[in-house]
């Protein structure tokens, strides 16, 4: 199978998706939410750094589920230039619409 190169936009949502999961981690470490949501802490620190740009669905519901992050919200700040105003992050964290 060959995998087709990223869209500047996909590489753009990656690195939304990324710092939005970074700052709504807070001061847990990553192998602690890694754990909880059933994946490595290689793989959370990938999709964080934006290095995994276009994660599963079941992977980002996961790490969603531990954060305690809404989906929707996730969407939205994975397609706006500034995740923090779209995803409405508030002390850090997003909260359950």
């Amino acid at each position: 199978m060959v995998r087709l190169p990223l869209t500047p936009r996909e590489i753009e949502q990656g690195k939304n998706l990324g710092a939005l999961l970074r700052r709504a981690r807070g001061e847990r470490t990553i192998l602690d939410i890694a754990l909880e949501a059933g994946l490595s802490p290689e793989t959370l620190r990938k999709i964080e750094t934006g290095r995994v740009a276009t994660p599963a669905f079941s992977t980002i519901a996961a790490i969603a589920a531990v954060l305690d992050l809404s989906l929707d919200s996730i969407w939205s700040s994975m397609n706006d230039a500034e995740p923090d105003r779209a995803a409405g992050l508030s002390d850090r964290r997003l909260l359950r619409r």
